[in-house]
């Protein structure tokens, strides 16, 4: 994990294997921030949506049981959520490295549409 301080908060980078890891010991809440479109193609299992474009750090739950994790499509809106989340007020937040692209690559299970009958179908 990668850490950077932000004034007096913490931006945590996560890679695939420890966010694939806090995920299925139930230690942390992913939440995707791309638009809806983007999660009903395809998204992580489990994964919670609040895209970048109605992002609203005061409605995100707290962090005293489990850990928030953002994701985007590349790295990139997540960082900014993240940074948005740190602006207003949060104290560590953290986002997936390299994003869902990062965690395709990485052959980590996710809920895909199958293109034939259009369906959602767990791809591993």
């Amino acid at each position: 994990m990668k850490t950077e301080e932000v004034g007096q908060s913490i931006l945590e980078t996560w890679s695939v294997d420890e966010v694939a890891e806090a995920f299925a010991k139930g230690e942390i809440v992913v939440i995707d921030v791309r638009t809806p479109q983007e999660y009903m193609f395809e998204h992580i299992e489990g994964a919670l949506l609040m895209p970048m474009a109605f992002f609203k750090a005061d409605a995100l739950p707290g962090q005293s049981e489990k850990r928030i994790v953002f994701h985007c499509g590349s790295g990139v809106r997540s960082e900014k959520v993240a940074r948005a989340a740190i602006e207003a007020g949060m104290a560590r937040v953290a986002h997936l490295e390299g994003g869902f692209g990062a965690w395709k690559g990485a052959k980590q299970p996710y809920i895909g549409t199958n293109m034939a009958t259009g369906a959602p179908h767990r791809v591993t």
